[in-house]
């Protein structure tokens, strides 16, 4: 499984995605409890989002995206997709110490 970096960014304000917000927050939330959203959260130094997906390939992802309340109802401008391959951090697991 392929992990994902996508940048949303919106066309209009945060009162202007209040018409679609439900149904986004109620997608992101399947996603999550399907495992395939990893992490989502607003850009505090932008108008826009940032989601971690984990997907079988970039295919998998695009569905994904274009299923997306806010990207079907014409708020998203720009869409930024990067696959990212993580390694390093406190999200990571630590190996175990071998036993010596």
């Amino acid at each position: 499984m392929a992990k994902f970096v996508v940048e949303f960014e919106y066309n209009v304000d945060r009162a202007g995605r209040e018409p679609l917000h439900r149904a986004h927050t109620d997608y992101l939330r399947s996603l999550t409890e399907s495992g395939v959203l990893l992490l989502a959260g607003p850009l505090q130094d932008t108008n826009g989002g940032l989601l971690v997906y984990e997907a079988e390939d970039r295919e998998r992802l695009q569905d994904i995206l274009a299923a997306e309340p806010y990207v079907q109802g014409g708020i998203v401008c720009h869409v930024r997709v990067r696959e990212w391959a993580p390694g390093k951090g406190t999200w990571i697991a630590a190996p175990e110490p071998s036993a010596a």
